[in-house]
């Protein structure tokens, strides 16, 4: 897994999804866990994100986690 500063934190207010770069969620917004997903690209990860942030009501912190062409 990438670190942190390769982080983009997604966050739904009113129906909109916005991102921020590097790892910005508050640690009373961690609650535990995490999600791995394959995507084509970060905007289709950042997508998903977008949808899973809306449905659980916190931020998800999205990373690089493994490069198959490296």
């Amino acid at each position: 897994m990438e670190g942190p500063d390769s982080a983009t934190v997604v966050r739904v207010s009113e129906c909109e999804a916005m991102t921020t770069d590097g790892p910005f969620a508050e640690t009373k917004e961690h609650i535990a866990g995490f999600y791995i997903i394959e995507a084509e690209d970060l905007d289709a990860a950042l997508s998903w994100a977008s949808k899973t942030a809306d449905c659980v009501t916190q931020p998800i912190e999205v990373r690089p986690f493994w490069d198959s062409e490296a």
